[in-house]
C-alpha cells in the first residue's frame, strides 16, 4: 500500500465567506470537487424538495399507470422483497405506500435457505396461482428471466424495480423502473432497493414522501450504494429524521441497539442497525423485520424487536463459532501452505458464510470460499477475496462445469454446487490464483496536528458527512508521530491502543505494532470520530494504516538486523529478497509487497541498498551467497518458506500411514487429507509420507488412486532421496529461525561484504 496526499484547488474566499466555512471544512469541501456556489448550496441545504422528476427514471410512467390500474381494479398485488437490509426496507416502503393508496396489497419475503437469492420459481407460481394479478419486485428482479416470463404468460404482470446489473438478458416484464437503465434521462445512477421504491412511491404519490426516507437511507448505507449525488440527500436527511422518528418499529429497534434518538448518525446504521436487519434473514425469515418497521402500536414493535435482537446476538454467537472452526479446519488439514482457502462443514450455518469467510480473509490475507450443505444435499457457500485477486473473475469460468449457480462481483460471491465437485473446485481455485502485481494507493486528505485539535473537528467534519461510498471518511495523516502509552486490546489480544499526542488511538487487528517497531513508524494514517465514556465526549482516532522506515540514527550504527519475532511487514527496504520463486505469489498478494521490489536472492547482485531477506533460505550456501553483497543495512526475516511439512512424523506415523493404505486401497491423494487426523498427523505430513512411499515404491498410483505394492522390496527411510532432502532442510530452517539472536548476528556480520 502507497499513500499520497490529495491534492485540489482551494476554495474561493467568498464561498468560504457565504457559507461559513472553517479552513478545515473548506479543504475537505476542495478535495471532494465540491467547490462551486451550486454544488456548496445542493450539499449543504438540498431536501428531499430538490430530487429529481421521479418521472425520469425508465419505466416510471408505464409503472405508475400499472399500478393505479390494479388499485382501481381491486387487483391482488404482491410485493417480492429480498432478504437484507435493503430489502427489507425496499419492501416496507413499497408496501405502505400502496397501503396508503388503498390497494390489496401483500409482500413476500425469500427465505434464504429455502428458496435462494432473487426470483423463485415455484414462489412465482404459488403468488400466480393464489391469485395475484401484479408482481411488483423490490431490490431483485434483473435476473429472473424464467420467473417473470412464466408469470406474464400466466395472467400476472411484473413490474421489476431493481438496482443490480443486468445480465446478458433483460427480463420481460411488463414494466423495468431501474436506477441505470441504459441511455436513461435520470441523472443519478447508484440508487439501491430502497431507493429505487422511494422513488416510485414520489411518483405515485405526487410528493416527496419525507415519512419514507429514513427508510431509505438505511437501504442505502446498509447496501454501500454512493452517498453522494442523491444519495447525499437520502442519507443527510434520513439522518434527520431517523432522530426524530415517530416510527414505532425503529424506535423499538435503535432502543434494542443501545442507541440514542438525537445522537445515531450513518457508522450507527451501518454497524448498528443494518446488522440487526440482515441477521433476521440470515438466521430465520426477513419477514419479521417487515412486519417490525411496519408495526404502528409500541408494544407490538418492542416484541418484534427483541426477537430480532435476539437474533443479532445468535448471528454473532454463530459467526465466531463458524470463524473458529474454520481456522482450526485450515490448521488440521494443512491448508497454510495453499494460496486459497476452500472450507467445508456439513454443520456451518449457511446464513454467516460470508460474514466468516470476510473474517477469514482479514486473518490470512487470502481468497476464500466457505461451503455447507443444505436439508436438500447441496452443496452452497459465499466466498470473499481480498484487493489484488478478482474473485468473481477467477471463478465465473467454472459456472458451467462445476455450478448449480453462482453470482457476485470483483471480490465476493454466492455459490452452489455439488458435494463431488468441492475437491474439482479446490484445484481449479488454487490454479487460478494470481496475485496481482500492482501496487495498491490510498489517499489520504491532510496532514494533522495531534496536538492541536478539539472537539470543533467534528463539526467540521459533520458539515461535509455524512460518509460512505463515493465520500468516505477523511482520512488524516500524523507524520513522525510520538506515540506512548502502547498496549493491546480485545479478548484474543489483536487490537491496539495509544496515545499520539493528545488523541487516543484504537487500532484493530494492528497488534503487529510493537514497543520494538515505535522507533521505525515514521507515519500514522487514522480516521477521526467521536468516543463518548461515562457522559463525556472526546476524539478518537481509528488507525487505518501505518509508515515505517529506518530511523535516521541507525543507518550506519550496523548492518544487519535480526526482525525475525516480527510478524508484519516492514514496507521500506529498496529490495526484499526470495530464495524459492514460488514464495512469489504468496509475497505479492498476502503480504502486499510490491512485486517491482521482489527480486530472488540467485540473481541479486545490488550494493548500498536496504534489503530484506524475507523467506528462508534452503541451505547454508545459499544463504552464504545472499551475504557476499554490499547492504547499507540487512534485515533478517525468514518470515516464509516452501517446506512441505513443519515437523518430521515419527516412525510409528508411517508405519500406522502404510497400515491404512493397505487397508483402505483405491483412495486419491487429496482424500487423505481428510483422512489426516484420524492418524493423528495434518494435510501436509500425509502427503510428505505418501510422496516417501512412491519414491520407495511401497504405493503406486493406478489411475489417479493410491494402492499398495505387494510386489514392493524391503527398504529403509533413509532410501528415499526426498526423505533426506526435507530432514535436512528442516533441521536447516529450524536451527535459523531458532538460533540465538547474538549467534545469527554474528555469523551473518561475518560473512557480509
Amino acid at each position: 500500500m502507497t499513500w499520497k496526499k490529495r491534492e485540489a484547488t482551494e476554495l474561493s474566499e467568498e464561498l468560504k465567506e457565504k457559507y461559513q466555512l472553517s479552513p478545515l471544512a473548506a479543504k475537505l469541501f476542495s478535495l471532494r470537487e465540491i467547490n462551486t456556489d451550486e454544488k456548496l448550496n445542493y450539499w449543504l441545504n438540498g431536501t428531499e424538495e430538490d430530487l429529481a422528476d421521479p418521472y425520469l427514471m425508465h419505466g416510471m410512467q408505464e409503472a405508475v399507470e400499472r399500478i393505479n390500474k390494479a388499485i382501481d381494479n381491486f387487483e391482488k398485488i404482491t410485493i417480492y422483497g429480498d432478504y437484507d437490509a435493503d430489502g427489507i426496507t425496499a419492501t416496507t416502503i413499497m408496501y405502505e405506500t400502496l397501503a396508503i393508496l388503498g390497494a390489496d396489497v401483500h409482500y413476500f419475503i425469500p427465505d434464504r435457505f429455502k428458496d435462494g437469492y432473487g426470483p423463485n420459481m415455484k414462489r412465482y407460481q404459488q403468488i400466480v396461482s393464489d391469485g395475484t394479478k401484479l408482481i411488483i419486485t423490490v431490490d431483485n428482479g434483473v435476473t429472473g428471466i424464467e420467473e417473470v416470463k412464466y408469470a406474464q404468460e400466466n395472467g400476472c404482470d411484473v413490474i421489476v424495480t431493481d438496482h443490480h446489473s443486468f445480465q446478458e438478458q433483460m427480463p420481460d416484464a411488463k414494466v423495468i423502473v431501474h436506477c441505470n437503465y441504459p441511455n436513461q434521462k435520470y441523472p443519478f445512477d447508484d440508487y439501491c432497493g430502497a431507493g429505487v421504491a422511494y422513488t416510485i412511491c414520489r411518483a405515485l404519490m405526487d410528493d416527496t414522501m419525507p415519512e419514507l426516507i429514513e427508510l431509505a437511507m438505511i437501504g442505502t448505507i446498509g447496501d454501500m450504494v454512493k452517498v453522494s449525488g442523491e444519495g447525499h440527500i437520502i442519507v443527510k436527511r434520513g439522518l434527520e429524521l431517523l432522530n426524530h422518528t415517530q416510527r414505532p418499529g425503529l424506535r423499538a429497534l435503535i432502543k434494542e441497539a443501545g442507541l440514542e434518538l438525537g445522537n445515531i448518525d450513518e457508522t450507527d446504521i451501518g454497524f448498528q442497525i443494518a446488522p440487526r436487519l440482515n441477521a433476521t434473514g440470515r438466521l430465520a425469515n426477513a419477514s419479521l423485520a417487515v412486519d417490525l418497521l411496519l408495526a404502528d402500536d409500541l408494544e407490538v414493535a418492542q416484541k418484534l424487536a427483541k426477537k430480532v435482537e435476539q437474533l443479532n446476538n445468535d448471528r454473532k454467537e454463530l459467526t465466531q463459532k463458524v470463524y473458529e472452526s474454520a481456522l482450526e479446519q485450515i490448521k488440521k488439514f494443512g491448508y497454510n501452505s495453499e494460496n486459497t482457502l476452500v472450507l467445508y462443514d456439513t454443520s456451518w450455518h449457511e446464513g454467516v458464510l460470508g460474514l466468516v469467510a470476510n473474517k477469514i480473509v482479514e486473518k490470512v490475507h487470502k481468497p476464500t470460499i466457505l461451503l455447507t450443505q443444505n436439508d436438500e444435499g447441496l452443496v452452497k457457500g459465499s466466498g470473499r477475496s481480498n484487493a489484488g485477486f478478482n474473485l468473481f473473475n477467477a471463478l465465473f469460468k467454472l459456472k458451467d462445469s462445476l455450478f448449480e449457480n453462482f453470482g457476485g462481483h470483483d471480490f465476493a460471491c454466492g455459490l452452489s454446487l455439488k458435494e463431488e465437485n468441492i475437491n474439482p473446485l479446490r484445484k481449479a481455485f488454487e490454479n487460478s490464483y494470481q496475485a496481482s502485481s500492482n501496487t495498491e494507493v490510498d489517499y489520504y486528505d491532510l496532514d494533522l496536528d495531534v496536538n492541536n485539535i478539539d472537539l470543533s473537528i467534528l463539526d467540521d467534519m459533520k458539515k461535509v458527512g455524512p460518509f460512505g461510498t463515493d465520500n468516505p471518511k477523511p482520512v488524516y495523516c500524523v507524520k513522525e508521530p510520538e506515540i506512548s502509552s502502547l498496549f493491546v486490546i480485545g479478548k484474543d489480544k489483536s487490537h491496539l491502543k495509544f496515545n499520539v499526542g493528545n488523541l487516543k488511538v484504537i487500532g484493530f487487528n494492528m497488534a503487529f505494532l510493537t514497543q520494538n517497531l515505535l522507533s521505525y513508524v515514521t507515519a500514522i494514517y487514522l480516521n477521526i470520530g467521536k468516543n463518548m465514556w461515562q457522559k463525556k465526549l472526546s476524539l478518537q482516532g481509528q488507525l487505518k494504516a501505518i509508515d515505517f522506515g529506518v530511523p535516521s540514527f541507525s543507518l550506519g550504527k550496523t548492518k544487519a538486523i535480526d526482525f525475525r519475532d516480527q510478524k508484519h511487514i516492514l514496507g521500506f527496504a529498496d529490495r526484499f529478497v526470495l530464495f524459492d520463486e514460488h514464495n512469489l505469489n504468496k509475497t505479492v498478494g498476502q503480504l502486499g509487497i510490491d512485486q517491482d521490489k521482489i527480486i530472488l536472492a540467485k540473481n541479486y547482485n545490488g550494493s548500498g541498498e536496504i534489503v530484506t531477506l524475507l523467506d528462508a533460505p534452503h541451505n547454508r550456501q545459499e544463504l552464504d551467497y545472499a551475504l557476499k553483497n554490499d547492504y547499507q543495512q540487512l534485515y533478517l526475516r525468514f518470515m516464509l518458506d516452501r517446506l512441505p511439512i513443519r515437523v518430521m512424523p515419527s516412525r510409528t506415523q508411517f508405519a500406522n500411514t502404510l497400515k491404512y493404505v493397505y487397508s483402505h486401497p483405491n483412495l486419491k491423494p487429496e482424500d487423505y487429507r481428510l483422512v489426516a487426523p484420524y492418524l493423528g498427523l495434518d494435510g501436509d505430513s500425509i502427503y510428505f509420507i505418501l510422496r516417501v512411499f512412491l519414491e520407495l515404491e511401497f504405493v503406486k498410483m493406478d489411475k489417479a488412486e493410491l494402492v499398495p505394492n505387494k510386489a514392493a522390496n524391503h527398504k529403509k527411510l533413509t532410501d528415499s532421496l526426498y526423505f533426506l532432502g526435507t530432514q535436512s532442510q528442516l533441521k536447516f530452517v529450524t536451527s535459523l529461525r531458532t538460533m540465538p539472536s547474538s549467534q545469527l548476528l554474528a555469523y551473518v556480520n561475518q560473512h557480509l561484504k
